[in-house]
């Protein structure tokens, strides 16, 4: 029985989806409408209580919150696909340090732009400059700190990919595509070098094909 991931088409689901392929995990998706308000069906709700996705399930587990399951499928299936948790002890503190780093620093004010310049208006709401600005400095800040970080390691963990980059992958790519800021990474070398080289996986490239971000 292939894993559910449960979550709206086409988007959103990202994160996962590209840790399974580089697993090698089968999966399907169960689609969630969020317009139609079905993440806070009774049933959704019994899955994931605070009616956000994605929830996965494997057999009878489920588990809820995008970096707890890749975190968890890298572990379990750690044998099979792309190692993703390094091969020490210290390259797992490294990739959990950068896991965080991603989850409290990079995509905070990123998320913000997306609701700003993207969702926002589609919802009747007026952007505010001000909070796009404010964001867009906040994230300048984030890459110059990669881009040092970067001048001394091919990724962020080190020198093997992990899911420290794929974690940025989902987020990354509304920056350059659908937010039209492709300058804030190209600007930087370090950081266009590495973006280029996870952007361009496999795995990633039929995320993007088949899970398309809205523009």
């Amino acid at each position: 029985m292939p894993n559910l991931i449960y979550g709206p088409q086409p988007c959103f689901l990202e994160r996962v989806i590209a840790c399974l392929l580089e697993k090698e995990i089968e999966f399907e998706v169960v689609d969630v409408d969020l317009f139609k308000g079905e993440h806070k069906s009774p049933q959704f709700l019994k899955l994931q209580p605070f009616g956000s996705v994605p929830v996965i399930q494997d057999g009878d587990y489920t588990l809820y919150e995008s970096r707890a399951i890749i975190r968890y499928y890298a572990e379990k299936y750690r044998s099979k696909g792309t190692e993703l948790l390094g091969k020490t002890i210290e390259e797992r503190g490294l990739i959990e340090q950068w896991l965080d780093v991603e989850a409290h620093n990079f995509q905070p004010p990123l998320y913000d732009l997306v609701i700003q310049v993207l969702f926002g208006p589609k919802l009747g709401m007026t952007p505010d400059q001000k909070r796009i600005d404010e964001n867009e400095k906040k994230l300048a800040q984030v890459l110059d700190v990669y881009e040092e970080r970067l001048s001394k390691s091919k990724y962020l963990a080190g020198d093997s990919f992990s899911l420290a980059d794929l974690s940025h992958l989902p987020f990354g790519q509304y920056l350059v595509t659908s937010l039209g800021k492709e300058y804030m990474i190209k600007d930087r070398k370090n950081v266009s070098r590495w973006w280029d080289d996870i952007s361009s996986r496999p795995c990633w490239k039929k995320v993007v094909q088949d899970y398309p971000a809205p523009v």
